[in-house]
């Protein structure tokens, strides 16, 4: 009976999704290690990846193939499950918040409406929040569990830099919740609906500059990203949390780290640039076949999701790292008062507009 109940339509299309997701998930972020190679070689006046294919278009798969053929080292000291489990508790965790992402607008197929999100629930933004809270934990039990010191100092670094920068973080969505009156990830698109209309801007970034600012910091320091990387630092930490780990166990946390950085862009292209949404889509939509518009919105998104991936290896070519203590100085005493005030800011206003 229950069998009977089940919409197998429905589940087929999610699973058909998530696979999606996933492939292109795992794809942009071997192709992100190339592009980051490449990006420091136009910076540093070099070539960059040349050798393996066209342009070096071959190397992530040569990188893997490496990383998977290399000899599996566990520590004879180290706390064997929990060493495995790292690693494994840290990809699945930078996996998960993608499913509540909203991919591009839903388009109708035989008189259904399939929509290219996951899981659209009503609080997706504090889901974000508790799977990246999650996120940190695969950091700390690879480095304590490797039994090295400078792994397990990596670690704590790792933790207390992520508790710090969640705060002004989660303060900083705080203001834009003011706004959007929602935490659902697919309402807050729906409000940036194209770029203007009735002689305002609808994207969030226009109304929350400083809350996007704020945002795109505690993003650097949540991604371990330079000049947020003391828990990698290799001149205090000798490669930090994964220094003892080799093949693709290693893999898996480099690999993890570039699928943060692409769903971190993604959340910023949702939250503050309209995710799908671009200049002209109505237009598209009323003259365009539905195919196209879809597509549209889709590639629109993904060039958004880029362009910040750009920005986020740019900057680590360009900035020095910080010292442990500016890092902690600067998400303690500056972003957080910065984060409440405008947060403060943002609640007159909205209390102002509401009268």
């Amino acid at each position: 009976m229950l069998l009977m109940q089940i919409d197998w339509l429905f589940l087929i299309e999610k699973i058909g999704l998530i696979t999606i997701i996933l492939l292109i998930s795992l794809g942009i972020a071997a192709y992100a290690t190339w592009g980051e190679r490449k990006v420091a070689a136009v910076m540093q006046d070099r070539i960059g990846p040349a050798r393996a294919g066209i342009f070096g278009l071959l190397q992530p798969l040569a990188d893997g193939g490496k990383l998977f053929f290399k000899e599996e080292i566990i520590p004879q000291s180290a706390s064997k499950i929990i060493f495995v489990l790292g690693p494994a508790m840290f990809m699945v965790t930078a996996l998960m918040t993608s499913v509540i992402i909203p991919w591009g607008p839903s388009f109708e197929v035989g008189g259904r409406i399939i929509s290219l999100q996951v899981a659209d629930i009503n609080i997706g933004i504090l889901f974000i929040f508790g799977v990246v809270s999650l996120g940190v934990y695969g950091i700390m039990l690879g480095g304590w569990a490797s039994n090295n010191k400078y792994s397990l100092l990596s670690s704590i670094r790792a933790a207390s830099q992520s508790i710090s920068y969640e705060l002004a973080m989660g303060i900083s969505l705080i203001a834009l919740l003011l706004l959007t009156g929602t935490l659902s990830l697919h309402d807050i698109v729906e409000q940036q609906h194209g770029f203007w209309a009735d002689g305002y801007f609808t994207w969030n970034f226009f109304k929350q500059p400083l809350g996007f600012f704020i945002f795109l910091v505690c993003a650097f320091a949540e991604l371990n990203r330079a000049p947020f990387d003391l828990p990698e630092c290799e001149s205090e930490l000798n490669m930090g949390f994964h220094l003892e780990y080799s093949s693709m166990k290693l893999g898996l946390y480099l690999f993890a780290e570039y699928i943060n950085m692409f769903i971190s862009s993604a959340v910023m292209a949702t939250l503050f640039f309209g995710g799908y949404n671009y200049p002209g889509m109505d237009w598209v939509s009323a003259h365009a076949p539905q195919w196209l518009f879809v597509l549209s919105g889709v590639t629109a998104f993904f060039v958004k999701i880029i362009a910040f991936i750009l920005f986020f290896m740019l900057i680590r070519w360009t900035l020095p790292r910080f010292r442990y203590d500016q890092l902690m100085k600067l998400g303690w005493k500056s972003l957080i008062p910065l984060a409440l005030i405008n947060m403060l800011i943002t609640g007159g206003i909205a209390l102002w507009l509401g009268k």
